[in-house]
């Protein structure tokens, strides 16, 4: 098993005490915004972390704006990601990755980069199940999980299917790792979906598509963290 250092723990411990909404890029879906306006309003809106999700850009751009973030992230002290893109992620020196089901094995990605968060997508029982059966056995290479989506959603194209808020508890009842859930999930979600487990909020059109992208953030931040605390009713 590839070794893990310091940096790879100090930036997982982040994910796990400060993440609260975890901003996902879309351009397409940013009512004319671009990415890198995005990110300046989930920023100044109190974001820890962000990743960059670009599947339209050529290479040279998603490049560019992977650099941009990873310095105004820097200066921010915020954790950032890229989705999909290890050669991406490796050229702007991000803090991690999230893989899809279809992407590079996390095994590969943990061998040529042990110090990254590795995120991974969880879409099904079996594949929550696959998880927590490498959990068990110790040989678990990520370092988080998405399960969704939880609702409808118009991020995913040609997706119809969605697997419920019961998910949740589901799929943490085999995986013991940090996880984070995402998916036509709206601010009326939050109570049930903490009562449900879940702490951490994967969001892109909730945010993309806001009129006021840090005003959204920061009340997107605010209620999840009085959800966790319980003061609902």
């Amino acid at each position: 098993m590839t070794e893990r250092g310091e940096k790879y723990r100090r930036r997982l411990q982040q994910l796990i005490d400060e993440v609260t909404v975890y901003p996902v890029s879309c351009e397409r879906l940013a009512e004319g915004r671009t990415d890198e306006q995005w990110l300046e309003e989930v920023l100044r809106g109190g974001a820890r972390i962000v990743q960059l999700r670009d599947k339209d850009s050529s290479d040279r751009r998603l490049l560019e704006k992977a650099k941009h973030f990873r310095q105004k992230t820097l200066e921010a002290g915020v954790l950032f990601l890229v989705n999909d893109r290890l050669d991406i992620a490796l050229l702007s020196d991000a803090d991690g990755i999230h893989l899809g089901q279809d992407d590079l094995p996390a095994e590969e990605v943990l061998r040529l980069a042990p110090e990254m968060i590795i995120g991974v997508s969880c879409n099904t029982v079996e594949q929550a199940m696959r998880l927590g059966e490498k959990e068990k056995k110790g040989i678990l290479t990520i370092s988080y999980y998405n399960i969704g989506p939880i609702y409808p959603t118009e991020t995913k194209e040609g997706l119809s299917e969605f697997i419920g808020p019961e998910a949740v508890s589901l799929f943490s009842s085999y995986v013991t790792l940090p996880f984070t859930v995402m998916g036509g999930i709206k601010q009326q979600h939050l109570r049930e979906l903490v009562g449900l487990g879940a702490r951490r909020f994967a969001l892109v059109t909730a945010l993309t598509k806001a009129p006021d992208i840090a005003g959204e953030t920061a009340r997107w931040i605010e209620e999840i963290k009085q959800a966790r605390s319980g003061l609902y009713g």
